[in-house]
């Protein structure tokens, strides 16, 4: 059986913990949810910027130059509209 979730015990100061608290009770979960949730949030972050900061070394700069200095002013192509609503 894999595990979906693991404990780690880690100290807070009690500031943080008291306004961690707060914030965890203001938005109806718990400490705990609060602290996955963070942690989750975090990580994602990491992995975006590693992301970008590698694909941006693959970018080719010259079409994109090209691409946002076009003039533009043409109709959309059959399916680009925007619905009527």
């Amino acid at each position: 059986m894999t595990a979906t979730a693991s404990t780690y015990p880690f100290r807070l100061p009690l500031s943080i913990k008291t306004e961690a608290e707060k914030l965890a009770a203001a938005q109806s979960t718990t400490l705990d949810q609060l602290v996955a949730t963070t942690a989750a949030d975090r990580v994602a972050a990491s992995r975006n910027a590693t992301y970008f900061s590698e694909r941006s070394g693959k970018a080719d700069w010259e079409a994109f130059d090209r691409l946002i200095s076009r003039q533009g002013g043409e109709p959309p192509c059959p399916g680009d509209a925007l619905p009527a609503s």
